[in-house]
């Protein structure tokens, strides 16, 4: 191939990326593009948090190739138009990119198939967010897994990708092509930034994985569930975006375990489980996308979930009455981050305290969140809320105060981002309402509902459906 077009996607990067590795392999010219299409700016699930991310992460990456002397072009518009027009414009036989597995990007992809067909240009697509994906990995009758753990299992047995090659340096004079201006901020398309987000791009990236590796992945499997403590990796966002690829991550994680004894090594196998985690849930949306739009259980559907808006309300401003969980809605509010075991402490309490559909939760989620991605974000809902692909889903239930107690027992997380407790000693901060006195002199409200209450009704609800 002659010149080949490589579509940036969630793949902001120039190293360890599977279609930009192979354009530049396969073709004597490589036109690097980025496509700023209306979704960024209209969809439903936009939110400021991740915009921005994605933002300061392309400019980033238009840093990266322009010191290797590939100008990167960005095109605002339909891909489905754009790509064809470009391809005319500059003689490409194919364009490159990365898979995507959002039920509405494949569409998209089988658009523009159709669309390049036509004038005789060729679309391949490369598995590179993921080392297994969609039906790499089946059940012995054939079929799709729905439970983790036998999934990781299989997983673990099969021999991993080393990252791919870093790009190299541009050959010759790259053409003078035109190429449209990004919106600076989110505000610039309707988006205003109220959170402030991580360092976005791929160094950013490389130096918070190294960060990690050298310090907290050894302890990861025992602090990861405080809130308080720097023990989680801080690479969602990263993921989420493409600024790493995961082959980097594993390679990285396989250099940093050599070496160490087997007990020392419990922490980075903790790890790697949340990395199968990511894949996991990436397979279960595309072999059932209906949980796109309901339970992975269909007959959860007919759950008799509250309508209680206050309620919602309260939950998303950190107004419940339950420090624990307004001090993570304030945290998520505040920097669209949330540390995961707080996210199933919330989802838990929307649902099963609050009564309310786990959907409600999924959308606010995405529209704060930095690191938001359906298909996680969509199989952390439903494992919370009981109608996912849990063996034992419905009976689980978090009681907010016991969590609180456990992974916040000084109440370190809690006071950070409720002021208002600052005065409640370490044995009350969790549960306020045993000092009535203080409570009623701070400005902290009191509980919404009571959780021993809730936990009743959330059974009987499931039960009703369950027969």
């Amino acid at each position: 191939m002659k010149t080949v077009i490589h579509w940036f996607r969630r793949d902001l990067r120039v190293a360890d990326n599977t279609a930009l590795s192979a354009a530049a392999r396969r073709a004597a010219t490589v036109i690097p593009v980025f496509i700023f299409e209306d979704a960024f700016r209209t969809g439903p699930d936009v939110g400021a948090a991740r915009l921005a991310f994605l933002l300061q992460s392309v400019e980033s990456l238009r840093k990266n190739l322009a010191e290797l002397g590939h100008p990167l072009i960005i095109r605002c518009g339909p891909s489905t138009e754009i790509l064809p027009a470009l391809c005319r414009e500059v003689g490409a036989q194919a364009v490159f990119a990365n898979k995507r597995y959002e039920p509405y990007a494949q569409q998209r992809d089988e658009r523009l198939v159709q669309a390049l067909l036509t004038q005789g240009v060729g679309f391949e697509l490369f598995k590179d967010a993921v080392l297994w994906e969609e039906q790499d990995i089946l059940t012995q009758a054939g079929n799709p897994y729905t439970v983790f753990t036998p999934y990781a299992k299989a997983w673990k047995a099969r021999p991993g990708a080393p990252p791919r090659p870093r790009l190299g340096a541009a050959k010759g004079r790259p053409a003078a092509l035109r190429s449209d201006a990004l919106p600076a901020t989110p505000a610039e398309v309707g988006h205003p930034l109220k959170q402030g987000i991580p360092p976005a791009g791929e160094r950013a990236a490389v130096e918070q994985l190294r960060r990690f590796m050298a310090g907290a992945v050894g302890e990861y499997g025992r602090t990861r569930d405080f809130p308080a403590l720097a023990g989680t990796s801080g690479l969602s966002p990263h993921l989420r975006a493409g600024t790493i690829g995961i082959r980097t991550i594993l390679a990285e994680l396989k250099r940093a375990q050599e070496g160490v004894p087997p007990a020392g090594a419990a922490g980075g196998e903790v790890f790697l489980n949340e990395l199968i985690w990511r894949e996991f849930y990436l397979q279960v949306l595309h072999n059932f996308p209906h949980v796109v739009q309901g339970a992975f259980r269909p007959e959860y559907d007919r759950l008799a979930w509250s309508e209680n808006r206050g309620h919602f309300q309260a939950w998303c401003e950190g107004r419940t009455g339950y420090p624990i969980v307004d001090a993570a809605m304030r945290c998520l509010n505040a920097t669209g981050g949330m540390h995961n075991r707080l996210r199933m402490i919330v989802a838990m309490f929307l649902t099963k305290d609050l009564l309310l559909h786990w959907q409600w939760g999924e959308r606010y989620f995405m529209r704060q969140l930095v690191d938001g991605d359906l298909a996680a974000n969509n199989g952390g809902w439903q494992w919370s809320a009981g109608t996912g692909t849990d063996a034992a889903p419905y009976f689980r239930i978090f009681n907010p105060v016991s969590q609180a107690l456990k992974f916040d027992p000084d109440g370190a997380f809690v006071r950070r981002w409720l002021p208002e407790l600052k005065d409640f000693p370490d044995d009350l901060v969790q549960q306020p309402w045993e000092h009535p006195l203080l409570l009623s002199r701070s400005k902290y409200p009191p509980r919404i509902v009571l959780h021993e209450e809730q936990r009743a009704k959330y059974l009987a609800m499931f039960k009703a459906v369950k027969g």
